[in-house]
Parts: C-alpha cells; sequence; structure tokens
C-alpha cells in the first residue's frame, strides 16, 4: 500500500493541500507528520510542502533543515526513497544539502505571485515519466526566495548528469541562474521545485473532473511507486 508522509513545520502552510490532493483525488493514504518526529518509517514517499517554516528566519528554510525530522529524511533519501520538495520544501532540502545549490532572494527583492510557464527539461526522473521532453506547463509560484544559485563547477556537473529538471519557459520570475525551476540529485530520488504543482488541483479543469498537466508530477510518482 502506498503511504505519503508529509512532514509539518511551524509556519507550513501547504500541507493540507498537498494532503487534499493524494486523500481526495488519488485516493492515497496520507500522515502529517510534526517535524519533531525523529523516527519515521513505512512511508513510500515524503513531500515537503511550501509555506514559510519558521517564519523564514534567517533564510527560508534553515531553520527546518535542523529539525528532528530532517536526519529521517535523510536516511530515507539515502535508501532511495523518493522524496519532493516543494517552494520552501525546496529550500530545505537545499538547506539539508540533500540538492545542490543555494535559493537566495529574487532578483526584484519582490515576493512574486503569479501563474507561469515551464518546460520540462528531464522527462526520465521518477516525477515526470508522464511528461513528453520540453513539455510546457502552466503552473503558479509563490515566493521571495526562489532564485537558484549554484557554483559554476557545480553547474556543469549537474547539467552532465541531467538534474536540471525544470526551466522557467521565456519569463524567469526571479533571476535564477539560466532559469531554473526543479532539480534532482545524481541519485534520482529527492527533487525540488519552486512553483505549486498542488495549487492547480481544483482549478476550471479539475472542477469539471480533468486532471492539471502540473499533476502529472503526481502521477508519475504514484505509477512508480506502483510498481
Amino acid at each position: 500500500m502506498i503511504k505519503i508522509g508529509i512532514p509539518v513545520f511551524p509556519g507550513s502552510n501547504c500541507d493540507k493541500d498537498i494532503n487534499y490532493v493524494f486523500s481526495n483525488i488519488y485516493k492515497v493514504k496520507t500522515d502529517l507528520i510534526w517535524h519533531t518526529k525523529d523516527k519515521i518509517s513505512d512511508y513510500s514517499a515524503i513531500i515537503i510542502p511550501g509555506g514559510f517554516s519558521y517564519g523564514d528566519r534567517l533564510r527560508g528554510g534553515i531553520i527546518a533543515a535542523h529539525s528532528p525530522i530532517i536526519k529521517e529524511i535523510k536516511r530515507l533519501a539515502k535508501e532511495g526513497t523518493p522524496i519532493l520538495g516543494i517552494c520552501n520544501g525546496f529550500q530545505i532540502l537545499v538547506e539539508s544539502q540533500l540538492l545542490p545549490g543555494s535559493l537566495i532572494s529574487n532578483d526584484s527583492l519582490k515576493f512574486v505571485c503569479k501563474w507561469i510557464d515551464i518546460q520540462v527539461v528531464q522527462n526520465d526522473t521518477l516525477f515526470t515519466k508522464s511528461f513528453k521532453k520540453k513539455q510546457i506547463i502552466r503552473i503558479p509560484l509563490a515566493h521571495a526566495e526562489g532564485r537558484y544559485v549554484v557554483p559554476d563547477s557545480e553547474f556543469r556537473e549537474m547539467k552532465k548528469n541531467k538534474q536540471i529538471v525544470f526551466t522557467y519557459y521565456h519569463d524567469n520570475p526571479n533571476g535564477s541562474l539560466e532559469g531554473i525551476a526543479g532539480v534532482i540529485n545524481r541519485s534520482g530520488n529527492v527533487m525540488g521545485m519552486m512553483p505549486h504543482p498542488e495549487r492547480t488541483c481544483q482549478n476550471e479543469m479539475a472542477v469539471l473532473g480533468l486532471k492539471t498537466t502540473a499533476m502529472k508530477i503526481f502521477e508519475s510518482m504514484i505509477n512508480y511507486l506502483k510498481k
């Protein structure tokens, strides 16, 4: 049986959105896990939600990266468990060194909240197998610290290892290096992305019973876990 763990930190605000998507739309069992829990098991995958953990004090994700549950998430990641971090979840994965690079203030120094297009760069990951390569996805984003940066040498390695999964299409909303919107680790089981696929579940298409394109990120992961 598939079971998704959703860590919750003080300031998380997308945890219930993720829970709704998997529980109500995909009928997958989920658990909301408080961040102080230092032993977790029996989870098929972990999704770290967006929000403002610890009010983004110091910088987004840095305090949450030292919560007790992160040690367990690192263990699960090492064992090959799929881990997905969305927005603040991406920041937490970077600050936990489960993903390379850094997420810093948008180049506009303003909070950005809007719908945007991103492009699928790699469609051979467990999170993107339901997409076509170079497919364009319409998706919302909302962040103040979403500018992805990484040293040149590491960036070259990431490109070589096909770790850049999503890029912003035409409009780079935060000044990220080469428009990077999502990356994955070398092992292919830990991915972080700034846009919010869970926020697409109730637009006009979903109301009519049709799943939106961005939701294929979750569908890809579920199909992988069913194998």
